[in-house]
């Protein structure tokens, strides 16, 4: 976490789990088993999800709604709530997956459109700074975009921070179980930096995997640089992403630290989609991860991520 800022590096732990190198093979072996038969998830990313169905293909049961709505409402009253494990401590991770795609689904009826998928806590730092030891994903929304260079009212989120990160464009279904590197590569069209705005509907930042999930892997914004092609020979692994907050170098981070490469973190998702029958779809956005510990994000700052090989993207907040 070197380069990070002082309020970075101390940013609280949130759990005492073991920390796991997820850069090799194994993290892709170790996915926790899901619920199958979830044929909502795919009807939520069509952005027509109907009924919310149960693990038996019945109706789902009632408090996976209201948790979604519970979330809704304290977003938009800017009011942090009680962790989802304090209300259901044996709440599971397909049941947090639930939660947020409930909650997807109340955003789409208000006129919402899905626009592709974030994963999180990719890279060591996050992992340390979360206290949490495996990925997430969460669905992206176009209500979420910020233009590079627009403005940001932070005074609309809970508990603001912002993270660098590659993102990627994609110009085909990938999809499945064997789902590799090199489909992935062949994949994507275009590559972007990107900054993610991280934000948690929960108190204090105090949460396990499965309050992230639920919480769609708290994404709150996200600010997309200009695209280029993506080219076949093109490694983002050592492409380092630099963060300057007001002018001033606050973080850094190569994409190496992404699951050891960036695309890992589409083959990562592609199999996590496929645990529900679906995948990622051409014209997809998908959010790798970041490369640094979050930052706090503050009223009034310019933030801005480059990369020696890639347009910059900047965002001013108020």
């Amino acid at each position: 976490m070197s380069g990070l800022s002082e309020a970075t590096a101390s940013a609280p732990a949130l759990s005492g789990s073991e920390h796991h190198d997820l850069t090799d093979g194994r993290a892709f072996d170790a996915l926790p088993p899901l619920l199958p038969g979830l044929a909502y998830l795919g009807a939520a990313l069509s952005g027509n999800p109907g009924l919310v169905l149960g693990p038996g293909g019945g109706p789902q049961e009632p408090w996976v709604e209201q948790e979604a709505r519970r979330l809704l409402v304290a977003e938009r009253a800017v009011t942090p709530i009680e962790p989802l494990r304090a209300r259901h401590p044996g709440v599971t991770l397909a049941d947090a997956y639930r939660v947020q795609w409930a909650g997807t689904a109340l955003r789409i009826a208000d006129g919402a459109r899905p626009i592709g998928h974030k994963v999180g806590l990719t890279s060591a730092a996050m992992r340390e700074q979360m206290g949490i030891d495996a990925p997430d994903s969460g669905i992206l929304l176009d209500d979420m975009v910020v233009p590079s260079g627009g403005e940001l009212a932070v005074g609309e989120l809970v508990c603001p921070r912002i993270e660098a990160e590659f993102a990627f464009i994609l110009g085909r279904d990938v999809a499945g179980e064997a789902v590799d590197l090199e489909a992935a590569r062949s994949s994507v069209t275009q590559v972007m930096v990107a900054l993610e705005v991280i934000d948690t509907r929960y108190q204090g930042w105090q949460i396990t995997l499965e309050d992230s999930v639920a919480d769609n892997a708290a994404c709150a914004r996200i600010v997309t640089g200009p695209p280029v092609a993506f080219g076949p020979g093109m490694d983002l692994r050592e492409q380092v992403l630099n963060v300057r907050v007001d002018g001033a170098l606050t973080a850094t981070g190569a994409g190496r630290e992404v699951l050891g490469d960036p695309l890992a973190s589409v083959v990562w998702l592609a199999r996590r989609l496929a645990a529900f029958g679906t995948g990622l779809k051409a014209g997809d956005i998908v959010l790798a991860g970041s490369v640094h510990g979050s930052l706090p994000l503050p009223a009034g700052a310019r933030v801005e991520a480059l990369c020696e090989a890639l347009p910059p993207v900047t965002v001013q907040t108020r």
